[in-house]
């Protein structure tokens, strides 16, 4: 099969269009033919070397964390699905891949594809969509009443995460420039911020919760718009202790997530605040309720643009920009 691949750690490197085997099939797993998959700055970070203390990668390897596809095959043990199925997933890590003519996944991670959505569509949502359920239901717990500020509201996550708060009842506040607030006034967000022209610290006060995704600076900014007992998450660092023994890291890694972390836990801490640093899991139950949303119409997904296959690089450099409104996917069939 015709697979992106990873050859070498390398900032900016190239991913390389090749053949090779198709993935064999585990116990539990489903083989499904991918149509399309959605790009994130996870996959450069990953090509980049960035993770590689905790997610070690040994080239050559496929890059890839979102796939919507058709079922060709299935596991002796995979019960869940059966040839034919349309479904979409965000694969574990370690089993990433999904820059590729065809992935295998434990169907534990996979959920039927939903229906109202072409595949181009569904391979946008998995990553961000698991990532803004766990922020928001799974750790966050946001109920109704709560206000809650979520950075750069344009994004791949922001724009999932904008619509999941206001379904679970909170007011909104994000960070877009003025061109996007158009967009993001659409998908809820009561109060919007031009961080060209306005400093979040000065406008916001008294919430909830806060979903960071940016830099360190924003990361202490953060600390100053929310209340006592408030929550800080965030998804772009730095890890904390509790990632560390959730990855089950050894002594030396535990250590340098506690020192890489302190600033920001000692911070929160003395205000009252609970920092978490949230790293997604996949999880195919949590993407069957993800799609009872979208079939209710409740959320819908914001892609700035499709590319070919053989563009994958293209693509993927376009994400890193940062300029892209919602998700990037390639189309891989």
């Amino acid at each position: 099969m015709k697979a992106f691949v990873v050859e070498k750690y390398k900032k900016k490197g190239a991913l390389r269009l090749t053949n090779v085997p198709e993935p064999e099939l585990r116990d539990n797993d489903v083989l499904v033919e991918v149509h399309a998959t959605g790009m994130n700055l996870i996959d450069s970070k990953v090509r980049d070397g960035e993770f590689k203390l905790i997610l070690p990668y040994r080239p050559p390897f496929i890059l890839g964390h979102d796939v919507a596809g058709t079922v060709i095959k299935t596991g002796p043990k995979a019960v869940r699905f059966k040839v034919g199925d349309k479904v979409y997933a965000r694969p574990r890590d370690f089993r990433v891949g999904t820059f590729a003519e065809f992935i295998a996944i434990d169907e534990a991670d996979v959920a039927p594809k939903p229906k109202s959505l072409s595949m181009a569509e569904a391979a946008s949502i998995p990553l961000v969509g698991l990532t803004a359920w766990q922020a928001l239901v799974e750790v966050g717990k946001v109920k109704p009443g709560q206000k809650v500020f979520i950075q750069a509201g344009s994004g791949g996550v922001g724009t999932f995460a904008i619509q999941l708060a206001k379904h679970l009842g909170a007011t909104v506040a994000t960070t877009t420039s003025a061109k996007n607030a158009e967009l993001v006034n659409s998908l809820g967000a009561d109060v919007v911020i031009d961080y060209k022209a306005q400093d979040f610290e000065k406008v916001l006060s008294g919430y909830d919760l806060v979903l960071n995704s940016q830099d360190t600076k924003t990361l202490d900014k953060s600390l100053g718009v929310l209340r006592s007992g408030g929550q800080l998450i965030s998804i772009s660092g730095p890890p904390d202790p509790a990632f560390a023994r959730k990855l089950g890291l050894n002594l030396f890694l535990k250590l340098v997530m506690r020192l890489l972390s302190s600033g920001i836990r000692r911070k929160s801490k003395r205000r009252g605040i609970s920092y978490s640093f949230l790293f997604m899991t996949a999880n195919g139950g949590q993407l069957e309720k993800i799609a009872a949303l979208i079939e209710a119409g409740v959320i819908r997904p914001v892609i700035d643009r499709v590319f070919p296959f053989d563009k994958t690089n293209q693509a993927l450099a376009f994400v890193e920009t940062g300029r892209a409104k919602g998700k990037v996917v390639v189309a891989v069939k």
